[in-house]
């Protein structure tokens, strides 16, 4: 369920992406407001590099969010560090909730300044990480590190073959944050980010190993429960919206309640990968239609044979 505020996946394909210089070190964007900035390489190859909204940056992100001059990477002692220069929004690396001021980057850590996401590489085998990072980028969502709609439709399209050939049962979870319109109006569209991120982590802990979640688009995600039938994903899907009710999300300082409406469909006899989720959606939006913040259909309409 979306609107005009949602905070869109950027996708891009393996032809519009822009590489600028080849090196060793480098930042590379995994995640930008501008889809034609994905998979852009900035080379580490100046002692400093200055980054911020100014043109006279090293590294130009022209966004609101930005400071004019917002951080800096510098070779110190043979290693690389990111430093924060008093930024008004703060720079962020991996998961951390604090902003950093000062740190040595990993190879692999993702580097956070305004709405732009890099990913950090070092090493001699640089190349081969640049083209697999810009793989992964074809099927993941940037910001949450989950899949994209185009990671999940692949999957549905290889479970269902899959679930009819051996009689095994399919189901799927479409989740929508309640009211995520409110959320960007009132805290701004980086405190939406960060709920979106923080959502992603609180599904993937709860779901099993062999269950995938992905984002769908804007504030909805996805999750495809191979071999769990229409009852068990129920259950699992109550236990995702109250562990989303009980987290305390922290915005601007400040804890916000956030809740999500969930819609459960199992596959049937016929159904194909556009129906199921078709089928989850229609469960979805009853769920809105209800009054939010629960699971359609409940538990107590489903007997736990199904």
């Amino acid at each position: 369920m979306e609107s005009d505020h949602d905070i869109k996946t950027r996708v891009t394909t393996l032809e519009e992406l822009k590489v600028q210089r080849k090196g060793d070190d480098c930042l590379v964007v995994i995640y930008a407001p501008v889809a034609s900035d994905l998979g852009r390489r900035h080379v580490l190859d100046q002692e400093v590099v200055t980054i911020g909204r100014d043109r006279e940056n090293d590294i130009v992100l022209d966004s609101d969010s930005v400071s004019r001059r917002h951080a800096r990477v510098e070779h110190r002692d043979g290693r690389i560090y990111l430093t924060d220069l008093d930024s008004t929004n703060g720079t962020y690396v991996n998961d951390d909730s604090e902003p950093v001021r000062d740190c040595q980057l990993r190879r692999g850590d993702q580097v956070k300044i305004g709405d732009t996401i890099f990913k950090y590489l070092s090493g001699s085998d640089v190349e081969a990480q640049y083209h697999e990072t810009i793989f992964n980028m074809t099927i993941t969502d940037g910001l949450t590190d989950v899949g994209n709609k185009k990671r999940l439709d692949q999957l549905v399209q290889k479970e269902i073959p899959r679930a009819v050939r051996h009689n095994r049962e399919l189901s799927l979870l479409m989740v929508d944050i309640d009211h995520f319109k409110d959320v960007n109006d009132t805290y701004g569209h980086l405190a939406g980010d960060s709920v979106l991120r923080d959502l992603a982590g609180i599904l993937q802990k709860r779901l099993r190993p062999d269950d995938e979640l992905g984002r769908y688009g804007g504030e909805e995600f996805a999750a495809v429960l191979p071999e769990t039938s229409l009852y068990g994903a129920v259950k699992i899907a109550e236990d995702l919206r109250g562990l989303v009710e009980q987290h305390r999300f922290i915005v601007e300082g400040e804890q916000i309640r956030v809740t999500v409406s969930i819609g459960a469909a199992a596959l049937k006899p016929g159904m194909d990968a556009k129906g199921f989720f078709r089928a989850a959606d229609e469960m979805l939006y009853k769920a809105k239609n209800s009054g939010r913040n629960r699971v359609c259909p409940s538990p107590t309409e489903v007997p736990p044979h199904d």
